[in-house]
C-alpha cells in the first residue's frame, strides 16, 4: 500500500522478465489511472504457461475432491440403518447420530460367533468350588480368579470392600429343638438373622406360611398366639414366611423342605436368611464401610421371633404326632393341624460376626458417553457347592465379558456407553454385596447407571423361561426374545412366550431377587431371568446338594447349551443398550400400570364410603391423583414427540433425551420416605405404606374396620403418592417452562 495507491503483482512466467521499461508487473495492475494500462498481449500461450495452468487446475480439482470426501465421510460415520430402529409404542424412529455405528445385524452375528456350548465346560470347572461361603477363603479365591480374567481381557478393574455383619451357626455348631419332652434334636442347618434365644409353644401346621394360609387358619378360629409354626419351604421366600408368622403373634417358626416340591433326601440340612430386606441389616440405608461413624441401628426387616430349618425326616416325625383340628383340603397327607398339647421347645443360638467382603468389577468403556453405563452381575458365594446358585451365573458373566471385550479389541465394535461387569459376594445373606455397593454410591449410580441385568441362577431347568423386570424393559425383553434363537432356529419368543409374553414369561420382581434393590432402592431399571422347570423353586437351593451332577440331571445334561443361550440373551440386551443412540425403554408401560392402580384406589375409596362412611371425608377425592396420572401420560407422549422432532445426529441432543428417559424410574422413588426407614421407596414396585399397593391395602383395612387402620395416615400417604407421580411427569418434561401444572 502506498497512500491511495495499491498494486498486485502476478508473475505468470519468466517471460515477463523480458519487459523493457516500466517498473515490472506490479505497475501494470496499479489502480492509479496515471499508470500504464495492462498489456494482455504480453501473456502469450507458451508451452510453459499452459503447463502451469494445467497444474493449477489439477490442484484445484484435488482440493475440491478432498473436501467432498471429508464431508461425505462425516455423513457416513453413523448411517441410518434399517436394523437399528427405535420403537416406542408404535412410534418408529430411525437410528442416526454422529458416532461410529456398526450395523446391528453384524453385532448380533459377532456375539453368536464368540460364544458356544463347548467353551463353558472348562469355565465351569475353573469356577466350581465345594466351599465358598461369603467372606471365606474360598470366596476370596474365586473373586481373584474373576479379577484375573477381567485383567486378561484388557478391562479396567477394581474391587470394592465392605465390612458386614452376618449371622452364622452357634459356636457349638448346632441349634436344637425338643418335641413333647423327647430327645433334643441337633440341627445342622440355620437361618441367618433369626432372633436368638429359646421359645416354647404348641406346634401349628401352617402349610406354606403365605398370608392366604394364615387367613384360612383365622377363618377356622384357631388360636395362633404364641404358637410354633411348622411351615413348608417354597412358593415365597423364607423371610416372608417368618414375617407372616410374626403378624400372627407366633413365638417361633420351623421350616422344612417338603419332598413333594423341594428335595427327596430326608436328612439334608437347609440354609438361608430371614431378613425381610436386602443388604446388611445393621446398616440400613447406608453402606457398611469400615469405621463408619453411625450409632447402633437395625433394619425394621429383622424378625423378632425365632426361625430355624429342620430336615424333612424330623418334620415328618412331628406331623405324624399332631392332634387338634383337621387340615384344610389340599394341605398335604397329614390329617391334623396341631393341638394345644403338642408342645415343642426351640433353641436358636446363632452368632453375629463381622466379615470383610469384596465385590469385583471390570469395565468396557464407551466411546461416546463413557459416563453412562449398564451393569451386569452375578453372585459367586453359596452355602455349599452352589453350582446352580452361583457357578453357572459367574461363568456366564466371565464368558460374556470375554466375548464383548474381543468384539471391541478385534472386530471394530465401539459401544456408545460403558458396560460394567460385577462379581458380587454375600448374595446368600440377602444380596448384601450388591446392596452395599448401591448404598455406598447411590447419588452417582442413580444418575449414571441406566440398567442392571442379573445373572444369578439363570439355569435351573429347561421347560420354561421366566423374566422378572422393570416394566420399562418389557419391550426390550420381547424384541430380544424374538431375535435370540433357542433350538432348531426357533426363537425364545416362539418357544416360550407363545404369543403371550405377560402370561407365559413375565413375573413380578421379588424382594429376594438381586435385581430388586436396583429398581426399588436406587431407581435403576433392572432384570432377572432364568430357565426353570415346571416347579418354580429349584429343589437344591440352599443345600449341599446344589451340585453340577444334580443340575445336569434336572436339565438332561444340557447345562452348557442352556448357559450359551442365556449368555446370548443377556449379551443381546446389553449390546442393544450400548449400541443404539436412544435407550430402548417403553415409557408408556408405566402409564398403563398407574391407570389400573388409580382405578383400583378409586373403587376402594367408594367401597369404604359405603361400608365405613365416617372413616373418609367427602372432600377426599381421587381427582388430583387422576390428574397426576394424566400428567404422566401427557409427559411420556410429549417425549415421544420430542424424539421424533429432534435431530438425532446431534450427540448432545441424544444425551439430553436419554437423561430424560433415565429419570423415569428414579422419579418413582418417593422423596418423602427415608431410605434408612424404608429403603424400597419405589411407589409402584417397592414395599410399604407409601406405595400405591400400600394405599390399596390401607383402604381394605379401613373397610374392614381394622383397629390398626388410620384414616389420617392414609390421607397423608395418598397426598404424597399423588405428588410423587406428578414429580415423575415433571422430570419427563425436563424444562421448568414445559411443566404440566394443572394439579
Amino acid at each position: 500500500m502506498e497512500g491511495d495507491n495499491s498494486q498486485v503483482e502476478m508473475k505468470l512466467s519468466s517471460d515477463m522478465d523480458e519487459e523493457v521499461g516500466g517498473n515490472g508487473v506490479g505497475e501494470h495492475l496499479n489502480h492509479n489511472s496515471n499508470r500504464k494500462p495492462f498489456d494482455a498481449n504480453k501473456l502469450r500461450r507458451t508451452p510453459k504457461n499452459l503447463c502451469f495452468m494445467a497444474a493449477g487446475t489439477l490442484l484445484i480439482f484435488i482440493i475440491g475432491y478432498l473436501i467432498g470426501f471429508l464431508v461425505h465421510r462425516k455423513k457416513d460415520v453413523a448411517p441410518i440403518c434399517a436394523a437399528s430402529v427405535l420403537s416406542f409404542d408404535k412410534v418408529v424412529v430411525p437410528e442416526t447420530g454422529a458416532a461410529p455405528l456398526m450395523d446391528w445385524d453384524n453385532v448380533k452375528k459377532l456375539l453368536a460367533q464368540k460364544v458356544s456350548p463347548a467353551k463353558f465346560e472348562p469355565v465351569f470347572s475353573e469356577f466350581s468350588s465345594t466351599s465358598h461361603r461369603a467372606g471365606s477363603q474360598g470366596d476370596e479365591v474365586l473373586g481373584n480368579k474373576v479379577l484375573t480374567k477381567f485383567n486378561e481381557y484388557g478391562m479396567k478393574t477394581w474391587t470394592d470392600e465392605h465390612f458386614v455383619k452376618v449371622q452364622d451357626r452357634p459356636a457349638s455348631g448346632f441349634n436344637s429343638f425338643v418335641f413333647k419332652n423327647g430327645t433334643a434334636q441337633k440341627l445342622e442347618g440355620f437361618l441367618s438373622y433369626s432372633a436368638t434365644g429359646t421359645a416354647t409353644g404348641a406346634v401349628l401346621y401352617a402349610y406354606y406360611g403365605q398370608e392366604s394360609d394364615f387367613k384360612i387358619l383365622q377363618d377356622k378360629s384357631i388360636n395362633m398366639n404364641g404358637r410354633v409354626m411348622l411351615i413348608r419351604a417354597g412358593r415365597i421366600s423364607l423371610a416372608e414366611k417368618v414375617a407372616n408368622a410374626a403378624k400372627m403373634n407366633a413365638s417361633a417358626v420351623l421350616i422344612y423342605p417338603d419332598p413333594s416340591s423341594y428335595l427327596k433326601e430326608g436328612n439334608t440340612p437347609l440354609f438361608g436368611h430371614v431378613h425381610m430386606g436386602s443388604g446388611d441389616p445393621y446398616t440400613p440405608g447406608f453402606p457398611s464401610f469400615n469405621h463408619t461413624q453411625f450409632p447402633p441401628v437395625q433394619s425394621s426387616g429383622l424378625p423378632k421371633i425365632l426361625a430355624q430349618t429342620i430336615p424333612t425326616s424330623m418334620a415328618d416325625g412331628i406331623l405324624k404326632e399332631l392332634g387338634g383340628d383337621n387340615v384344610p383340603n389340599g394341605w398335604g397327607l397329614f390329617s391334623k393341624l396341631g393341638g394345644e398339647g403338642d408342645i415343642i421347645k426351640v433353641d436358636v443360638g446363632n452368632v453375629l460376626t463381622e466379615k470383610k467382603i469384596s465385590n469385583v468389577f471390570g469395565v468396557i468403556k464407551g466411546f461416546v458417553d463413557p459416563d453412562r453405563y449398564v451393569v451386569i452381575g452375578a453372585q459367586r458365594d453359596a452355602w455349599g457347592p452352589g453350582f446352580a446358585a452361583s457357578t453357572v451365573g459367574t461363568s456366564v458373566l466371565v464368558e460374556l465379558a470375554r466375548s464383548i471385550s474381543d468384539m471391541v479389541k478385534n472386530d471394530g465394535f465401539k459401544p456408545r456407553r460403558s458396560i460394567v461387569f460385577v462379581s458380587w459376594t454375600a448374595g446368600e445373606y440377602g444380596n448384601v454385596g450388591a446392596t452395599e455397593w448401591l448404598e455406598g454410591y447411590l447419588s452417582s449410580l442413580s444418575l449414571k447407571a441406566f440398567a442392571y441385568i442379573n445373572l444369578d441362577a439363570v439355569v435351573t431347568g429347561q421347560d420354561r423361561f421366566k423374566v422378572a423386570a422393570s416394566p420399562l424393559m418389557h419391550s426390550l425383553i420381547e424384541s430380544t426374545m424374538r431375535e435370540v434363537n433357542f433350538r432348531d432356529s426357533r426363537s425364545l419368543y416362539a418357544q416360550f412366550a407363545r404369543s403371550n409374553l405377560e402370561a407365559n414369561v413375565l413375573q413380578p420382581l421379588q424382594m429376594n431377587d438381586a435385581a430388586y434393590p436396583f429398581v426399588a432402592f436406587s431407581g435403576i431399571p433392572s432384570l432377572s431371568f432364568r430357565f426353570n422347570s415346571d416347579r418354580d423353586h429349584y429343589s437344591f437351593f440352599g443345600t449341599a446338594l446344589d451340585t453340577q451332577d444334580n443340575l445336569n440331571t434336572a436339565v438332561a445334561r444340557k447345562v452348557p447349551e442352556l448357559a450359551e443361550v442365556a449368555t446370548r440373551f443377556a449379551g443381546h440386551m446389553v449390546l442393544r443398550l450400548v449400541h443404539d443412540h436412544l435407550l430402548r425403554f417403553d415409557l408408556k408401560k408405566y402409564n398403563k400400570i398407574i391407570k389400573v392402580q388409580v382405578a383400583q384406589i378409586n373403587g376402594k375409596i367408594m367401597s369404604v364410603r359405603r361400608k365405613q362412611p365416617q372413616k373418609l371425608p367427602e372432600a377426599l377425592t381421587v381427582q388430583w391423583l387422576s390428574s397426576a396420572s394424566a400428567s404422566y401420560g401427557r409427559a411420556s407422549h410429549d417425549l415421544m414427540t420430542d424424539i421424533q422432532n429432534s435431530n438425532l445426529d446431534d450427540i448432545e441432543m441424544c444425551r439430553i433425551i436419554n437423561d430424560r428417559i433415565m429419570a423415569v424410574e428414579r422419579s418413582f422413588l418417593s422423596p418423602y420416605v427415608s431410605p434408612s426407614d424404608n429403603p424400597f421407596r419405589h411407589i409402584l414396585l417397592g414395599s410399604g405404606a407409601h406405595t400405591l399397593k400400600g394405599l390399596i391395602n390401607h383402604l381394605d383395612a379401613l373397610r374392614a374396620n381394622n383397629p390398626d387402620a388410620d384414616a389420617d395416615a392414609f390421607r397423608n400417604q395418598f397426598a404424597l403418592a399423588t405428588w410423587t407421580i406428578q414429580g415423575c411427569a415433571d422430570s419427563l418434561a425436563a424444562n421448568i417452562w414445559s411443566l404440566d401444572n394443572e394439579i
